[in-house]
């Protein structure tokens, strides 16, 4: 199913802006494109709507664009082409807003990295007189449904070793099944240790475990290309390293959504 994607298309207005009469609103559903605004002219309705249709498909675009009295800056309609990108396809929930010169982009994508690049893409597409205003944010679904599957417990290994125990691999069973529902993407496995010993020994071990945590995922169906591996040692504790129950804990495997 595609996202849910609502493009809004609102040309810098003219006096006259008022008086146009926009269809009668219609609520899209699941995976349709909404289409609504005011353009100048039949001509800049047509592109658009063009332009939407090959990205998602001409039954999929909910045409709510109205033509009425309205002023739009030089080249306005070779600029809106230049957004309408096949990046648009990774917002869900979305929003695209252009009216004039100020361009806004809302919704959720997977990660930072996407954010980024979206808002990137469309600054370098326009010239310096427009502005952009990146309100897209991280979709915190994905990694709320590894949270969930680890639910706070602790993946354990055997005193000072990558081997992990038959609880840990209990865990683990667990854990492969949210990442089945992730459907390929990338999931970052990162090992620490407490403060006990070297930093350096540790390091190496929290490398091997999480490596040994991404092994035994491989024979879970969890395919070793999805799943990235990290040790940071007892760099990032989470609990004081001066009690017992402080270093069991610090003593972790993490699942992140890749970045």
């Amino acid at each position: 199913m595609k996202p849910l994607m609502c493009a809004l298309l609102l040309a810098a207005h003219a006096p006259g802006f008022g008086q146009a009469q926009a269809p009668a609103p219609v609520s899209p559903q699941p995976g349709q494109i909404l289409v609504s605004g005011t353009v100048a002219d039949e001509a800049s309705k047509a592109a658009v709507l063009a332009r939407l249709r090959e990205l998602y498909g001409a039954q999929q675009v909910v045409d709510q664009i109205a033509i009425g009295a309205v002023a739009v800056p030089a080249n306005w309609n070779a600029h809106v082409q230049k957004l309408l990108t096949p990046n648009l396809k990774l917002i869900s929930r979305g929003q695209l807003g252009i009216d004039g010169s100020s361009v806004t982009v809302r919704g959720e994508v997977a990660n930072e990295a996407q954010r980024q690049q979206i808002a990137s893409d469309i600054a370098t597409s326009l010239n310096p007189t427009y502005t952009v205003n990146n309100g897209l944010r991280v979709s915190a679904a994905e990694q709320g449904l590894l949270d969930a599957a680890l639910d706070r417990r602790i993946i354990e290994f055997d005193s000072g070793q990558a081997s992990i125990t038959p609880a840990g691999m209990a865990i683990l069973d667990e854990m492969a099944a949210a990442m089945q529902k992730l459907k390929g993407r990338m999931v970052e496995v990162i090992g620490h240790t407490d403060n006990t010993g070297l930093r350096a020994s540790n390091i190496s071990l929290s490398q091997a475990r999480a490596e040994a945590v991404r092994s035994y995922l491989a024979t879970k169906g969890i395919a070793p290309e999805t799943v990235l591996t990290s040790g940071q040692g007892p760099d990032r504790p989470v609990a004081s390293n001066t009690t017992v129950d402080g270093r069991a804990r610090n003593r972790r495997i993490e699942f992140r959504i890749a970045q």
